[in-house]
């Protein structure tokens, strides 16, 4: 038996309708997506050490997160009092891209250390450690999970504005290899990733 013209729509629109749902599904649970990595981040506890200071009774607000998705750059230095010559991995700068939670890309993170937002020249923000440095191990294949503050001299803009603490927390690899570097030329980019969270103080 022919179908009739408003059954072939009707099977047209389920069809339709399940790709859609599917897609959307795919989308919300693919465990690899900057959207998942944001709001799993989310449900982390944070070690006290990097925590933000409630600032009681207006609190916080959340400026950005974002994950980012780049490398740890690293060179050979000198061990000092070494002969014949010995050399060790230094940190140079972080390299990585920025996404937000719609798995969108929407900055650059880099040295400084600093994140800008792409086509704009009004976001962005530079950072610095506080004294003592504020961080936390959690992973011993991984870098710290730290707090920074905003560079002396270097006013947040944009979105970053008036923004008090940043921190990175989630981190997967970016550590110096085990293995030291041979020659002072050697240097080496480690893959990471990481959440970026910007925080400001309520008036």
């Amino acid at each position: 038996m022919k179908p009739y013209p408003f059954q072939k729509i009707a099977l047209v629109a389920i069809v339709t309708s399940a790709a859609v749902l599917s897609c959307n599904k795919d989308k919300n649970t693919d465990t690899n997506s900057p959207a998942f990595k944001i709001a799993e981040s989310e449900k982390l506890v944070i070690p006290a050490t990097i925590d933000v200071p409630a600032n009681l009774p207006a609190g916080n607000a959340r400026a950005a997160t974002f994950y980012a998705i780049g490398v740890q750059k690293y060179k050979a230095k000198p061990v000092p009092n070494t002969t014949p010559t010995q050399f060790e991995w230094s940190f140079i700068a972080p390299k990585a891209d920025l996404f937000d939670a719609t798995n969108k890309k929407v900055g650059t993170h880099s040295a400084g250390p600093t994140w800008q937002l792409l086509g704009s020249t009004t976001d962005s923000i530079y950072a610095q450690a506080f004294n003592p440095a504020k961080t936390a191990s959690l992973d011993a294949n991984s870098i710290d999970w730290l707090q920074l503050m905003p560079k002396t001299g270097k006013t947040p803009t944009g979105i970053f504005a008036n923004v008090s603490y940043i921190q990175r927390i989630a981190t997967k690899g970016g550590k110096a290899p085990l293995v030291a570097p041979v020659n002072a030329t050697d240097s080496v980019d480690v893959p990471y990733t990481a959440i970026y969270r910007f925080t400001r103080k309520n008036p």
